[in-house]
Formats: structure tokens, C-alpha cells, sequence
């Protein structure tokens, strides 16, 4: 099998976690696209012995940590959120935040961990935990959740207050969740993509997106049908069934590239 056949079913997944720790999506990409031609020009950068998921984000972490995302993209056309996001970011370790999200949103082992970062063992588990508990004390808003399955909205719920966030409503179709908007403006959406009435959360988003500018997180069981590189893009996806460490990791990430989020402890009740 070709490196190219090798990696290619991990593309989209790396461009999402690309996406979740740049903060941008042209930004995110651009990386990837070093990466893969960093690959082409040199094929055994790939490091022996590593199998080829974790070779390919080691090699891409070596990428992005050797020259800075306005290579390739305009920090002039950075919207507001965005120039916000470089700053928010700073409120966290990134080596720890880099662990977790390994971790937590890529389903690596610590050891895999450990391999991708250049670390021992106990230094992974260390920087795991170490951002479990920043992310923790990160800051808190209100949340519309965009879910028809009772359960699921339920799980959803019950771990979006566990973090200390407040759940405004939970809309069931395209039109509740406009509705609710109508009455709260939330700070965080986590939005299924595909709804039982046969309406659509993408589609409710982009609605509610025409009015404000809120981080949203579409939450999938097909999320290679959407992570294809044509807009409109989801640049935070979680995939069903989904993990509690997962999504926490994701909420936090898409909270980071939001201006308007404030610390947990200068939050109301």
C-alpha cells in the first residue's frame, strides 16, 4: 500500500483537529496541506516504526511548530472572533491542550500520545491531566442545544451544566431553534446535523449565523460527508456516538476562538 493509500482515510480528521488547534479553518488547512506536501517531497519524514496515524500528526505537529499560520494566510482578513481567538488561546498550556486533544478528540492511547509528542510515557498522562484540569477552570456561557432524540439531548445537557455552562433551550427542529434564538442569543450551539422531521441543523445554523456570529458544534454520525474541503464546513464536528472527554474538548476548543466568552468566575449564575 502507497503512503498516500495509507493516509488518506485520516485526512479529515486531521484537518479537524488541525482546524480546532489553529482556531481557523483556512489557517487549519493550510497546515495540512504543508504537511501532505512536506510528505510528497520527502517521503521517510514518515518516522519508522510508528504506525501511520500517529506518524502522520507527529509529522504534522513538526509542520506547524516550524513556521507560523500567516505563511499562508492574511491575519488581515481575520474577522474579529478570530483576532480574538490568537489571544484567548493564550490562556491555556498548548502542550497540554495538544495532549488532550490527541486524546480526547483523536482517540490516542497515551502511548500513541507520548510517540506523537516525543515524550515519555508519564509525561503524556502528565499533560493530559494537566489540561483536564485548565480546561476545567475555562471559561462558561449560555448554550442552545439542537437535538430531536430525547436521550441524547438529555446527555447533552446534563454534561454542558456539568461544565459549568447554562443551557437555554433545547430545540427538536429547524424552526424551534430559530424561535429560541428569537428569545435568547446563546454563546455556543452543539447542533445534530440531520433532524427526524427531516429538517436540518446545518441549515438552522446558517440561518441563525445570517443574524449573529456564535461558535456552533454539529454533531454527526457521518462526519466524512461533511469534512470535504466545499463550504459551508463545519469547523467543529463530533462524531455519534460521541465521548464525554471528546466533546468537553471540543467545547472548550470552539469557546477559545470566541470573543465574547468570559472566565467562569466572572460569569453570572
Amino acid at each position: 500500500m502507497s503512503i498516500s493509500q495509507a493516509i488518506s482515510a485520516h485526512i479529515p480528521y486531521l484537518r479537524r483537529f488541525s482546524r480546532a488547534l489553529t482556531g481557523n479553518q483556512s489557517g487549519g488547512d493550510a497546515y495540512v496541506l504543508a504537511t501532505l506536501e512536506a510528505i510528497v517531497a520527502d517521503p521517510s519524514r514518515f518516522a519508522p516504526g510508528v504506525d501511520t496515524k500517529t506518524a502522520l500528526y507527529k509529522l504534522f505537529l513538526k509542520v506547524w511548530g516550524s513556521m507560523p499560520v500567516n505563511s499562508h494566510v492574511d491575519q488581515s482578513g481575520f474577522s474579529a472572533d478570530e483576532s480574538g481567538a490568537r489571544r484567548n488561546l493564550e490562556a491555556i498550556s498548548l502542550r497540554p491542550r495538544i495532549a488532550f486533544l490527541l486524546s480526547a478528540l483523536e482517540g490516542f492511547d497515551t502511548s500513541q500520545v507520548a510517540q506523537t509528542l516525543d515524550v515519555s510515557n508519564e509525561e503524556a498522562a502528565a499533560l493530559i491531566d494537566a489540561a483536564g484540569k485548565e480546561i476545567a477552570n475555562q471559561i462558561r456561557t449560555e448554550v442552545l442545544i439542537i437535538e430531536d432524540e430525547p436521550f441524547i439531548a438529555l446527555d447533552l445537557q446534563t454534561l454542558v451544566e456539568e461544565l459549568g455552562h447554562k443551557v437555554i433551550g433545547v430545540a427538536r427542529t429547524h424552526k424551534e431553534a430559530v424561535a429560541e434564538v428569537g428569545k435568547h442569543r446563546p454563546g455556543l450551539i452543539l447542533a445534530d446535523i440531520q433532524l427526524a422531521d427531516g429538517s436540518s441543523g446545518l441549515d438552522a445554523v446558517n440561518q441563525i449565523l445570517e443574524s449573529f456570529s456564535v461558535p456552533v458544534i454539529f454533531i454527526t454520525a457521518y462526519p466524512e460527508r461533511f469534512l470535504t474541503g466545499a463550504p459551508p464546513e463545519p469547523a467543529f464536528l463530533i462524531t455519534k456516538p460521541f465521548g464525554v472527554d471528546s466533546l468537553k474538548a471540543v467545547i472548550s476548543q470552539a469557546l477559545f476562538f470566541d470573543r465574547r466568552s468570559h472566565p467562569k468566575e466572572a460569569a453570572s449564575a
